[in-house]
């Protein structure tokens, strides 16, 4: 093989290897919220949940729960484990809940995610 042959699949390989190297690592942040069903936060534009109740009955039927922040963000909790599972087990006991989260926040496509290392009721 010639140089420029090599250089022509290398080249590109290892650029693309140093683009992924740089890309910032997820930083960890604490969120003040409340914990609602996703489909809530969105279709009803709702500031905090209706009721604990209401939050239950819906995790029951299967929507993911969110943590809505005080500000307005919307965080969808994940697992960083692969296959990946529901987290709505931990987030149950908080449902229509106020809480303070601890964890790693992931961005893409306007999305954010967290996966939580700390739960906790809020005040």
């Amino acid at each position: 093989m010639h140089l420029r042959t090599v250089l022509k699949f290398v080249l590109p390989t290892l650029l693309a290897i140093a683009v992924f190297a740089t890309e910032q690592a997820p930083k960890t942040t604490t969120v003040k919220g409340y914990v609602l069903d996703s489909a809530c936060a969105f279709t009803k534009a709702l500031k905090k949940p209706v009721s604990t109740e209401c939050a239950i009955a819906c995790a029951k039927a299967g929507s993911p729960l969110v943590i809505l922040s005080s500000a307005g963000t919307i965080y969808w909790p994940i697992a960083d484990t692969t296959p990946s599972s529901s987290q709505n087990d931990k987030l149950l006991p908080f449902a229509g809940k106020s809480v303070t989260v601890s964890g790693k926040i992931f961005e893409r496509g306007g999305s954010k995610a967290i996966v939580i290392s700390k739960i906790e009721a809020g005040e």
